[in-house]
């Protein structure tokens, strides 16, 4: 029988930790080349779920929509993303649903959910991919390229990364000629008179940024209910909503029938603009475009 000596094991506890340890640099080196979030393209990319309305625009963008076997409920441009099958609301997913249609990748929003769902989705013998979610022109270029990786199609997505990017700095050259930044308040919904509004670290908060303008609430992040002295101390210039009906909606006249409204810069001169909600709030490739055309609402006279 062979024998190993004492000196040979010492060698081979020695090879094993400078494998691994070479393993562990290579990693590290494709972390930081790929980018703060590295990607593992699929090999075979013929069944993609989109989930989050951005993420189905960027892979029409890109023209890779033929690789879409289905979509989630939030989206909704462009209209031929509409014909996909619908996987249902991008926060109340069913597992079951969307391996019934025999994805190879799933490219998600973080945030999709519930985490329950997404768990058995991630375990899977599916390529997840999941895209952060940031409120800033950093988060739609990392979304893009990302998507782009994840598709296999990395140049495209630096040809759509360029022209996103000039179209954000046209939009920084236009809201730099504003001399006096308008107070927004976003209102995600009214229902009986109770006001949802949008704090920091949101959507709403990064487009109105990005137009330009200031929100109007700062004291919390996300979305909560404001109380009428909230209101009336925040004095907003102007009212944003999203241009949606049904419950969550509020007509204009109920608006501004409120009576903390009423006290408001935007309720005496009755100012409110009103949006589509994935152009507005999507972050992908038309959000430059969504900041210039509020930028273009807010200060009627001072931006072209």
């Amino acid at each position: 029988m062979e024998q190993i000596q004492l000196h040979d094991v010492s060698r081979m506890r020695a090879l094993k930790l400078m494998v691994a340890r070479l393993g562990h640099f290579i990693w590290l080196v494709a972390f930081v080349v790929v980018g703060s979030y590295p990607v593992q393209a699929a090999s075979d990319t013929d069944r993609v779920i989109s989930i989050g309305g951005s993420i189905t625009e960027i892979i029409f963008a890109l023209e890779e929509q033929d690789k879409l076997v289905a979509r989630d409920a939030t989206s909704t441009f462009p209209q031929a993303a509409e014909a996909l099958p619908d996987v249902g609301y991008m926060r109340a997913l069913s597992p079951e649903g969307v391996l019934s249609l025999k994805p190879d990748l799933i490219i998600a929003k973080e945030g999709s959910g519930p985490p329950e769902a997404v768990q058995v989705l991630k375990q899977a013998s599916i390529n997840y991919i999941e895209v952060p979610d940031r409120f800033d022109q950093k988060g739609v270029d990392d979304a893009i390229r990302i998507v782009a990786e994840a598709l296999g199609v990395p140049e495209k997505g630096d040809v759509l990364r360029a022209d996103v990017s000039q179209q954000f700095s046209e939009i920084r050259e236009v809201v730099g000629q504003v001399e006096e930044a308008e107070s927004v308040l976003f209102i995600l919904s009214m229902q009986s008179g109770r006001i949802l509004a949008a704090g920091t670290n949101t959507a709403a908060d990064g487009i109105i940024d990005l137009a330009g303008a200031e929100n109007a609430i700062q004291e919390f992040e996300g979305y909560k209910p404001l109380n009428e002295e909230a209101i009336i101390t925040a004095n907003p210039d102007v009212v944003l909503m999203m241009d949606r009906g049904g419950d969550h909606g509020a007509a204009t006249d109920d608006l501004f029938a409120h009576p903390a409204i009423q006290a408001t810069n935007a309720g005496k001169s009755k100012k409110l603009i009103r949006m589509n909600g994935l152009y507005l709030l999507g972050f992908g490739p038309r959000t430059a475009a969504a900041a210039r055309d509020l930028a273009t609402y807010l200060h009627k006279g001072s931006v072209h």
